[in-house]
């Protein structure tokens, strides 16, 4: 379902577009991605709206079956894009988790400045925005996900986030709808 209610305090998320991150082989154009999460956090900056800039600067612990955790990132992997722009308003998270709400103190950060809603974007669909979405979702917030300001390494995957799990967990909306809500 498109975005039905903007928020009086909405706070966008943009999820991991960092340098080591927008490097990789994606299903999308990471330069798409980019331009669109800016000109949204642009638009957000402009209504004195929250912008969310994350980063992923390590992993959880734990096994998987795709092997160990344990790595070291190479300089500058970890840098956001300087196409975001970032102010000094800005929230920066660091997550050493899929989603930015585990570990980190952003929930606390947004509750002080009392946002009900959520925007997200970023890579990996099925991964970072997915995980956060779920969280936002679990704590209460209202959840839409911008599902052309998002790619992911697996277009299966991608597709299977936006098409099954999405709408079970917010509203989702393209880029040029956001902004034109945010312009009324």
């Amino acid at each position: 379902m498109p975005l039905s209610t903007l928020d009086p305090v909405a706070a966008l998320i943009v999820i991991d577009l960092q340098k080591g991150i927008v490097s990789i082989p994606l299903a999308h154009p990471a330069s798409e991605i980019v331009a669109r999460s800016a000109q949204l956090a642009d638009a957000f900056r402009k209504r004195g709206l929250p912008v969310v800039l994350v980063n992923v600067t390590g992993m959880g612990p734990g096994r998987t079956d795709a092997g160990p955790r344990k790595f070291t990132f190479p300089d500058g992997w970890t840098d956001l894009v300087p196409e975001l722009s970032q102010q000094p308003d800005d929230i920066l998270i660091s997550k050493q988790r899929r989603g930015a709400f585990i570990g980190t103190n952003l929930d606390e950060l947004l509750r002080q400045r009392g946002v009900t809603q959520v925007f997200l974007t970023g890579i990996a669909t099925s991964a970072g925005v997915e995980a956060t979405a779920h969280s936002a979702s679990d704590l209460g917030y209202n959840v839409v996900l911008i599902t052309d300001a998002m790619t992911d390494r697996d277009l299966d995957a991608h597709r299977y986030s936006i098409e099954k799990t999405f709408p079970r967990l917010g509203e989702t909306d393209t880029t040029a709808n956001v902004l034109k809500a945010l312009a009324q």
